[in-house]
């Protein structure tokens, strides 16, 4: 019985700590990615210190933000069993376990190069800014989810030594946003059929006006996407004059997205839509190997 107790608190930390988002943090290889760097060893190296860096803190805001939420949570059909939600974790111990990560992050940055450090630092302070008050401001609110995928762009760009370029912020930018208003449509749905309305933020927000700002933003990705693979600049760069192929696995992603989105209305987890979704994830697995093949080989 105290194994399997063990176990259970061990797996609600899990939870707590949102392991599996950390998939977001994928970003922060991206510049090394595009700027044919991920072989240099120093470079992947530096560029992991920096991820498992920002995993910690994203770590901290996520259980900081579930601390702020349990109320609207308890009243959601899937985050009412998240650990603090469902009171499998008390308030002090992820206040405590909140604090070790910050103390440890803290210490971690000190081995990184400072400009690394505020940025990460923003991170921080707009999420406390978001928990606190701006999540309950609509277009605000999806604004600085997007803006926290574009901030760990310039921490991967950092710690690997490589100028972003504007095409991946746009791109990054874009495609969070498109994601973001995915999420709030989840919201909007949960309350017009149940009348119960899990986020203030809601009020400003319709069917309407998400599904024509998604379907906006699903097309903008798409036509920035195709300029970057077929501008002369890049071709020059890569050596390539084929990386416009890749297009095709772009839009198929997307119209899956929005398949799942508008059909099926499974948009609430981006992050489990693409850990779970063998679609998306067979998409996703061409698009890095055609791309990978056409940069690196």
């Amino acid at each position: 019985m105290i194994e399997q107790k063990n176990k259970l608190n061990f797996s609600n930390i899990v939870k707590l700590l949102r392991i599996h988002h950390y998939i977001k943090n994928i970003f922060i290889f991206v510049p090394a990615f595009f700027a044919l760097k991920l072989t240099d060893y120093e470079v992947l190296i530096s560029t992991f210190s920096a991820f498992i860096l920002f995993s910690i803190v994203a770590s901290s805001v996520y259980i900081l933000n579930d601390y702020f939420d349990i109320e609207e949570d308890r009243r959601h059909p899937k985050k009412q069993y998240r650990p603090l939600a469902s009171g499998a974790i008390s308030k002090f111990e992820a206040i405590f376990l909140m604090a070790v990560l910050l103390i440890l992050g803290s210490i971690l940055m000190t081995f990184l190069p400072i400009k690394v450090s505020l940025v990460i630092l923003i991170y921080i302070l707009l999420n406390v800014a978001y928990t606190l008050h701006l999540k309950n401001v609509a277009i605000i609110d999806i604004l600085i989810i997007a803006i926290g995928f574009v901030l760990r762009l310039f921490v991967g760009a950092l710690v690997s030594g490589v100028n972003l370029s504007m095409w991946i912020v746009i791109m990054t930018f874009l495609l969070s946003l498109f994601i973001a208003l995915a999420k709030r449509r989840d919201d909007v749905i949960i309350f017009m059929n149940t009348g119960n309305a899990l986020r203030k933020v809601i009020n400003g927000y319709n069917m309407q006006f998400l599904d024509v700002s998604m379907a906006i933003m699903a097309s903008v990705v798409i036509v920035v996407y195709t300029i970057y693979t077929t501008s002369l600049d890049v071709i020059e760069r890569v050596h390539s004059e084929y990386l416009y192929l890749t297009t095709f696995f772009v839009i198929v992603g997307i119209m899956r997205f929005l398949q799942l989105t508008f059909v099926l209305n499974q948009s609430g987890s981006p992050t489990n839509i693409i850990l779970k979704d063998k679609f998306i994830m067979t998409t996703l697995a061409f698009w890095i190997l055609s791309y990978s093949w056409i940069l690196y080989y």
